[in-house]
């Protein structure tokens, strides 16, 4: 699949994985749409916003993640990824005018907050809607049986939400879109769906049965998903990521890090979000994978705990 002309939709666009995949997607040239909660957006422009001293600096390329679609124009949202450049897979990308960021406020979880921010990127995109990528998702830990007694049930049904049945929110109303719209080839391909899922659906640890059950559902949605869409021309694929260095992983101590990076077979460190991104472009272009749940791990396999 060609990504150069085409619109993109990445949830959980703000920050760590999906900021990493927006901006790879966008130096490849899509028009790249990113789905997140409005707390999320707030920071990720605050962050992008230049220093006082540097005013007369070019704009900072962006960042994106998922809360209700805005349906504002997209310029006083959107940033444009000022050189291809500037994306870690820039080496083996194809000569390509860079494409731009636009936020959208998306709660994954409202099917109707879905929809709207799909029917924007149809509307306002600059191509044809052909990607989807699923990155919002959260992973609170708790135990079954803890010391303050069973496990909250609501939390439970929080994490299954955001992460598996908003991955679905997101993969179906997209895929009514792409559906919708002329094949992108000579053999009928209409667009890709890649979801992430994590290692936790392999080897779930101590803490992590509503992240684990979230994960496998995603795992077990990826095949079942793509033959039901394989006559309308749409793949869908999914990455497991072992430990990546998001910001989520800045809030455990530094010993605590070192030990998780040490655990990795090779290479002895934790994944970097950018390498999450070259998955996904490759995922995306390559045009006979599909239904594949790719590990992206350094060969780990998680202990118990």
């Amino acid at each position: 699949m060609e990504i150069r002309g085409t619109t993109a939709i990445v949830t959980g666009g703000a920050s760590g994985l999906g900021a990493a995949t927006a901006r790879a997607l966008a130096a490849r040239g899509a028009d790249v749409f990113a789905f997140d909660l409005a707390p999320a957006i707030e920071k990720a422009r605050a962050e992008a916003e230049p220093a006082p001293d540097a005013a007369a600096a070019p704009a900072a390329g962006p960042a994106t993640h998922e809360g209700a679609a805005s349906t504002t124009k997209p310029a006083p949202d959107a940033a444009t990824v000022p050189d291809a450049a500037t994306a870690p897979d820039a080496a083996a990308a194809p000569p390509a005018a860079p494409g731009r960021i636009a936020y959208a406020e998306v709660d994954v979880t409202d099917p109707a907050s879905v929809r709207a921010g799909v029917e924007r990127a149809v509307r306002e995109g600059a191509g044809p809607l052909r990607v989807a990528v699923n990155c919002a998702g959260i992973g609170p830990s708790a135990r079954i049986l803890g010391r303050s007694g069973v496990h909250d049930f609501e939390l439970y049904a929080q994490v299954v939400q955001v992460n598996l049945v908003g991955t679905f929110h997101v993969l179906a109303l997209a895929a009514e879109a792409m559906a919708g719209q002329e094949s992108a080839d000579g053999e009928g391909q209409r667009g890709v769906v890649v979801n992430t899922a994590s290692v936790a659906a392999y080897e779930g640890q101590v803490g992590q049965a509503a992240y684990a059950s979230s994960k496998g559902g995603v795992v077990g949605l990826t095949l079942a998903a793509a033959r039901d869409l394989a006559g309308r021309g749409i793949r869908v694929n999914t990455v497991a990521p072992g430990i990546v260095d998001t910001p989520m992983m800045a809030t455990i101590g530094e010993e605590y890090r070192e030990g998780l990076a040490a655990s990795v077979p090779f290479p002895h460190r934790l994944a970097r979000p950018e390498e999450y991104a070259r998955l996904v472009l490759m995922l995306v272009e390559h045009d006979y994978l599909n239904g594949e749940t790719i590990r992206m791990d350094g060969a780990l396999r998680m202990p118990p705990r």
